[in-house]
């Protein structure tokens, strides 16, 4: 009877830790689902366009081309992750860019706008290469960079990342970038999680996936990495599916909670 009693209030015990736990990290700025307190990881792994470099300026490109409408740009960028994908699943890789241009003349044809390949070309490539990184990167990077080791992880091609991090000034902040380019498999398809664990020799549970993509956060957990969900404006999770391990506002936010492990 003594057993059992001392056995039931273990159990309390060990469940009212949690609960205290669990409030504690979600009203000290950040937010984790009980089941998802994690340990820290070896690895952050960061998307790079809307996650760490900020897309506004195409607006103003992109409304160029399709006669001033600035509501498109969110259509032309999820037409060109559409497609990406078809490339995937189809085994019929093409450059990041090559798909934007395509995309974009797809969404000028369907708006019944004139648009040539290399006006649609001259409207992303040099737009697309001269980025800024959002305001909150640069700090947050440098936090992190003190205790993780960063590396980003894209959908664009070796040689964009590296035009990108240089005009943002991102360069330092990583020990190394990854490409899909090197697999030819668009994210969120799990074979580019894996072959990036692979590269980085770690297991899935001890990398951390960053997006402001809920699409890529998505795919990432279901290969087994940790997630962070960046809540940029506009950007929203994907409802069916797993829950990130971390929700943040910006990368400032999740710096503070991966710093206080």
């Amino acid at each position: 009877m003594f057993l059992t009693q001392l056995k039931q209030l273990t159990v309390f015990n060990k469940a009212l830790f949690s609960l205290v736990l669990l409030l504690t990290l979600t009203f000290s700025g950040g937010t984790m689902a009980a089941s998802q307190i994690q340990a820290k990881p070896k690895v952050i792994v960061f998307d790079v366009n809307e996650t760490l470099l900020d897309l506004e300026q195409m607006q103003s490109s992109v409304a160029n081309a399709l006669d001033g409408n600035t509501q498109l740009l969110p259509l032309w960028f999820s037409t060109m992750l559409h497609h990406s994908l078809v490339s995937t699943v189809s085994n019929d890789y093409h450059d990041f860019a090559d798909i934007g241009v395509a995309a974009l003349m797809m969404v000028a044809s369907n708006n019944q706008i004139s648009l040539t390949k290399e006006q649609a070309k001259q409207t992303i490539v040099p737009p697309l290469l001269s980025l800024p990184a959002h305001s909150d990167v640069k700090p947050a990077l440098a936090q992190l960079k003190q205790d993780y080791k960063l590396v980003s992880f894209t959908n664009s091609s070796n040689n964009g990342v590296k035009a990108q991090f240089q005009h943002a000034g991102l360069t330092d902040y990583f020990t190394h970038r990854y490409s899909v380019e090197d697999i030819k498999v668009y994210k969120p398809d799990l074979r580019a999680y894996k072959w990036l664990l692979e590269q980085l020799n770690v297991a899935p549970h001890e990398a951390l996936m960053v997006a402001a993509h809920g699409w890529d956060v998505a795919g990432a957990k279901e290969a087994g990495m940790q997630t962070a969900f960046i809540a940029r404006p506009g950007k929203a999770l994907y409802p069916l599916a797993k829950q990130p391990d971390y929700i943040v506002k910006n990368l400032e936010e999740l710096a503070l909670l991966l710093t206080q492990k």
